[in-house]
């Protein structure tokens, strides 16, 4: 994993140093300053009470959603990602904003729990986290282990049949096993981020995996979470296709003549105060046997 790990933190690395000096609008920088949010409508929705509650933001990138929740009401806010320059961005950002509540840690999200030393009420976890990590499994403890028992997980994610899909194709068409193995993750080399920025990225190797949705879900309960809520969504928060087209403010779903497919999910789900955790039969179970 180190070697991918990595590739995607250079990555990141350059594409936080673009993101945090964004022309595109994509982020509505001076809209957060100025104490407003730029959470979409789906999250502001779906996430629940943030009032006065703790929150830990996993991987948070340059901050604005971080600061955002606090902007919404949450009492403290933690954000933590393993890019140096997009924690620096953050940081900066938060100074900007004259923001109390908000702090900022450097840390790749497996070590999380070491590096946060503490636990939260909920857990914020949105679009394109996942599909950095190898393991959802262990992802799934690290969530389980930074909540209080009767802490919440809100997750907001794109859709794995999505992931499967040709993204460079003119429609819809699928390249991908539903499945991507720890050892042989999705390479790309994109020159260019998502934002529609012209500046060049220097690292522009990197890498993904497609988790399957009920391996997100079997995960969390093996984790010790139960599921409030799984949705699933005919838009997502990004153009992940050149002929997908706006569907309502700042989303993206496919046209009227194509074949509609999910392109997001959506899962809360609360840790347990007591109670035995469920043996389950994962994808990792039947390998060990």
């Amino acid at each position: 994993m180190e070697p991918f790990l990595g590739a995607n933190r250079l990555n990141w690395d350059d594409r936080a140093e673009l993101h945090s000096t964004d022309t595109t609008g994509s982020y509505h920088i001076e809209n957060v300053l100025a104490g407003g949010s730029n959470l979409y409508e789906l999250e502001t929705r779906e996430v629940g009470d943030i009032i006065g509650k703790d929150i830990v933001h996993l991987q948070c990138h340059i901050g604005l959603d971080t600061i955002s929740l606090k902007n919404l009401g949450a009492g403290s806010v933690t954000g933590l990602d393993f890019s140096p320059t997009a924690i620096a961005a953050a940081r900066d950002f938060a100074a900007k904003a004259g923001t109390d509540d908000v702090r900022f840690v450097e840390a790749p999200l497996f070590e999380a729990v070491e590096a946060l030393g503490r636990t939260f009420d909920i857990a914020y976890v949105t679009w394109g986290s996942v599909n950095w990590l190898d393991d959802v499994f262990r992802w799934a403890r690290v969530v389980a282990d930074l909540l209080r028992p009767g802490g919440r997980l809100y997750l907001a994610e794109g859709h794995p049949l999505m992931f499967q899909c040709d993204r460079k194709a003119a429609a819809l068409e699928f390249k991908h096993d539903w499945r991507t193995p720890i050892a042989r993750p999705l390479a790309w080399n994109e020159e260019r981020t998502y934002t529609g920025d012209d500046r060049i990225l220097k690292h522009p190797r990197y890498y993904e995996w497609i988790h399957p949705v009920s391996d997100v879900v079997n995960a969390l309960i093996a984790a010790g979470l139960t599921l409030d809520f799984l949705n699933e969504h005919d838009t997502v928060s990004w153009q992940h296709f050149s002929f997908a087209v706006r569907a309502g403010k700042d989303m993206y779903g496919l046209p009227e003549n194509s074949p509609k497919i999910p392109m997001a999910y959506s899962i809360g789900a609360t840790k347990r105060s007591v109670g035995k955790i469920p043996y389950l039969v994962t994808p990792k179970t039947i390998e060990s046997h």
